[in-house]
């Protein structure tokens, strides 16, 4: 491994057992299988949280969304509300694979979380995923009342190309100009299919963990289907970032998505967003799958924080002690 030395050495071991993402069309339906077998976590009311699945009605009479809702147990009104979007490059992946985290941001935040099972390309590409992610967050808004939260607190956030799903659905609801929403929260978000191009110049040492420039080509490939790529499907391609909440940004430093978040915070600096970007050194795309290193020990703890910033809420720190 041309990189291996300079990832950090707590996660070495997890980037060297990680299976390969032998990513194909003709590997989808296996993978997806075997990830049809991962359920929730535990028992979320340990930590003072209900979790019921509810489905949602699809947009314009589509397909109802499964999602899965996570509550605070006391009751309470006016509170804070985060639309998670799972990662899998648009092809892979379920709400329950963030499980334990929304039980501990609904726990530590006193939220409610919904995260939506959106469909996935290739069989549904671009605009399904973001549409189901568009009927979550109407949902989330048209219920506030009985969820119990405030509309004016409402982040959206994922990880990987759930990240992108949140940036094109920020992008989405600012241009519609439905809803406001109070944060963006983007985890090594997939921003940019440019560097999918052949004459892409990328970075030698991103990108050889995880997710590699291989999976990366067929990822944006399955989710455009041979649409035009434009914004909201690409984000990084929106022609102005002005307009948009309050956002923060976390990477690895050997991530292969490093240049476009660089530059995507960039472009929302200069566009007058509050922008926080956080890069964890060392650490290559999914790092904090190795829950004992110290690197993500820090990001699950800036992950919360931040959030808690974004959406003006008190940590409880009997949870997080």
């Amino acid at each position: 491994m041309k990189t291996r030395h300079l990832v950090d050495p707590e996660l070495i071991k997890f980037a060297e057992t990680f299976p390969p993402l032998d990513l194909k069309p003709e590997t989808l339906p296996a993978m997806r299988e075997m990830a049809a077998g991962m359920t929730v976590m535990g028992d979320p009311s340990l930590l003072g949280v209900a979790r019921r699945e509810v489905s949602v009605p699809g947009l314009a009479g589509g397909r109802d969304v499964r999602c899965l809702v996570y509550e605070p147990i006391a009751k309470g009104r006016d509170r804070p509300a985060f639309l998670h979007i799972h990662g899998g490059g648009y092809m892979l992946g379920s709400p329950e694979g963030s499980d334990d985290r929304n039980t501990r941001v609904a726990a530590e935040l006193g939220a409610v979380v919904v995260s939506p099972d959106y469909r996935l390309a290739p069989e549904n590409p671009f605009p399904g995923p973001l549409d189901d992610c568009a009927a979550t967050l109407s949902w989330m808004m048209d219920n506030a009342a009985s969820l119990a939260i405030d509309t004016s607190r409402i982040a959206i956030g994922g990880d990987s190309a759930g990240g992108g799903l949140a940036a094109g659905l920020v992008l989405r609801t600012r241009d519609e100009g439905k809803f406001d929403i109070a944060f963006q929260h983007l985890v090594y978000p997939m921003l940019d299919d440019r560097t999918t191009a052949e004459d892409a110049k990328l970075d030698p040492v991103l990108g050889e963990y995880i997710w590699t420039p291989d999976s990366n080509r067929l990822g944006w490939a399955s989710y455009l289907g041979g649409h035009a790529p434009a914004s909201p499907a690409v984000p990084a391609r929106a022609e102005s970032l002005e307009g948009l909440p309050p956002t923060w940004i976390s990477i690895g430093g050997l991530d292969l998505f490093l240049d476009e978040n660089m530059a995507y915070a960039r472009r929302l600096i200069a566009a007058g967003v509050a922008t926080e970007f956080a890069i964890y050194p060392r650490a290559y795309h999914g790092f904090q799958f190795e829950a004992g290193a110290a690197v993500t020990r820090r990001f699950e703890r800036d992950y919360v924080e931040s959030l808690a910033r974004g959406l003006g809420c008190t940590l409880r720190e009997a949870v997080l002690a």
